[in-house]
C-alpha cells in the first residue's frame, strides 16, 4: 500500500544563514498537512540558528474531511490503530535518512517533533531507529502500542511531552499514560500539562519545547 509512495512538504533554512549543523523534522497532526506546523520554524529560529526545518505532508488523504492523515481513524480499534502507524513508519523511516543525508548530518544531529497524529508516529518511529535521536517532543498526542514498546525499542531519546489540560480530541490523561509507558520502558520523560489548553500548541509549550531541543543540540545550532 505505501510502494512508492515518498514525503516531501515544506522545509525552512538555518536562521543563521550558514549549512544546517542540526534537522528538526516537524510531524503534523490528522486533517493538516506540512504547512501547519513549518510554522514553528521562526519562533525556535532564535533558539536554533544553525537548525534546517522539514515538515513532511502526511501519505494518505483522509477519508472524512479534509487534509492528510499518517494512518486512518475509521477503525479506531487498538490493533487497527497499530497497524496503521506501523505501515506509515517506513516512509518516515526512509524521509529521516534522506534529509539527514542532504544534509551531511546524523542522527545525534536530529529533533523529532509531533503534534497529536504525529506524536503517536514519532513516539513509535524514534524508538525504532537504530541510533537515538538527540530529541523527541510530542504535543497532544499518546503513546500507541504500550505493550510492545519494551521489547521493540532498540534506542532511547530524551522524550519531551506537552498536553493541553482541556484538550478535547485526546484527553490530557493520554500524556500521563505515555510518560508511565515510556519511563517503564527506560526512556528519559519530562511532561507539562498546560493549563486551559484544548487540543493545540501555546506559547509556552512553544518555549519549552523550544528549549528542550536547544539544550540537546546546543554544541550543534551555535
Amino acid at each position: 500500500m505505501t510502494a512508492g509512495l515518498a514525503l516531501s512538504g515544506p522545509s525552512a533554512a538555518p536562521a543563521s544563514g550558514a549549512a544546517a549543523a542540526a534537522l528538526v523534522v516537524l510531524l503534523h497532526g490528522w486533517g493538516a498537512d506540512g504547512d501547519d506546523l513549518i510554522g514553528l520554524a521562526p519562533y525556535w529560529g532564535e533558539l536554533l540558528p544553525g537548525a534546517a526545518f522539514v515538515s513532511p505532508h502526511a501519505p494518505f488523504p483522509c477519508e472524512m474531511g479534509f487534509g492528510r492523515q499518517w494512518f486512518s481513524i475509521a477503525d479506531r480499534s487498538p490493533e487497527a490503530i497499530l497497524a496503521g502507524v506501523r505501515l506509515a513508519a517506513p516512509l518516515i523511516d526512509a524521509f529521516i535518512d534522506e534529509q539527514l543525508g542532504a544534509h551531511g548530518l546524523t542522527p545525534d544531529d536530529l529533533a523529532l517533533v509531533g503534534f497529536s497524529q504525529g506524536t503517536m508516529m514519532a513516539l513509535h518511529v524514534a524508538p525504532r531507529r537504530a541510533a537515538p535521536v538527540a530529541a523527541l517532543v510530542g504535543y497532544s498526542g499518546r503513546l500507541i502500542g504500550a505493550g510492545v514498546l519494551q521489547d521493540e525499542a532498540v534506542s532511547r531519546p530524551p522524550i519531551c511531552l506537552i498536553h493541553g489540560e482541556r484538550d478535547e480530541m485526546i484527553p490530557a490523561s493520554s500524556m500521563a499514560s505515555a510518560a508511565e509507558a515510556l519511563t517503564s520502558a527506560g526512556f528519559q520523560v519530562e511532561s507539562h500539562l498546560r493549563p486551559g489548553l484544548g487540543h493545540g500548541i501555546d506559547p509556552e509549550g512553544i518555549a519549552l519545547a523550544g528549549r528542550f531541543i536547544a539544550e540537546r543540540l546546543a554544541t550543534k545550532v551555535r
